[in-house]
């Protein structure tokens, strides 16, 4: 796909509504998947299944997240009746990482290294195989790092010379008021701790509890400073 069909599908869905935005994701790739991050992303998933009912969806299992964020994985598998591809990192990087520095070593020299080896390189690995991938990513998330982003774009941070990467952003505009709307218009089935004060779910370790008004990325890597980004979204770092 060439830098003129990518503005011309920039320029088709911008400003578009989540469901017309994976609309043509799904009709103009056969090889493309959901990323489901275990929180409100399951949004997608109930979007998608109503377009493409044989959708791949994957999530990233770093081995640390929490507990409910795995029985919630499993929450989605059963109640959509989907398959749910479970990306996990190599031994052969992770277990000479911790070896060597430990389970927390990301308090003292920060998360990028540990992010690399958990989230980063499964989903390299992932990214090489499909040619288009949808995210939940919204601008409201980050103030600091997604508000430039567009509905779609080439993924400059996994797409190579051989296989160039699109990504979907459906979500891109909405607020989560609007996200959380929508789960419960259509019962759509959540993470427990959102209920316990989380917003922004990911590793157990790097998440926790937000105050009322408080921003959801507060809650990530709340002993650092400067723009929150594991590497996922790279492209965004600028």
């Amino acid at each position: 796909m060439n830098a003129l069909t990518i503005k011309s599908l920039q320029t088709e869905l911008a400003n578009k509504n989540p469901r017309t935005i994976l609309k043509k994701a799904l009709e103009s790739f056969d090889n493309i998947a959901i990323s489901f991050s275990g929180a409100e992303d399951v949004v997608l998933i109930d979007m998608a299944l109503k377009i493409k009912p044989d959708i791949q969806v994957f999530s990233l299992d770093t081995g640390r997240l929490h507990s409910e964020t795995y029985r919630f994985i499993e929450k989605i598998r059963t109640h959509y009746q989907i398959d749910i591809e479970l990306l996990t990192p190599d031994r052969a990087l992770l277990d000479p990482f911790v070896k060597a520095k430990g389970l927390f070593s990301f308090y003292e020299e920060g998360h990028q290294e540990c992010c690399a080896i958990r989230k980063v390189e499964p989903l390299t690995r992932k990214l090489a195989n499909i040619d288009a991938w949808i995210t939940g990513q919204r601008k409201d998330q980050s103030l600091d790092t997604r508000q430039e982003i567009p509905e779609v774009q080439l993924d400059t941070a996994f797409s190579t010379d051989d296989h160039p990467l699109l990504k979907f952003n459906p979500l891109l505009n909405w607020s989560s008021a609007q996200v959380w709307d929508y789960i419960e218009a259509h019962q759509v089935p959540y993470n427990e701790l959102h209920e316990k004060g989380f917003i922004s779910i990911g590793c157990e370790p790097c998440t926790r509890a937000v105050l009322p008004n408080q921003h959801e990325r507060v809650g990530r890597w709340w002993w650092e400073a400067g723009k929150k980004e594991c590497g996922l979204h790279a492209g965004n770092l600028k």
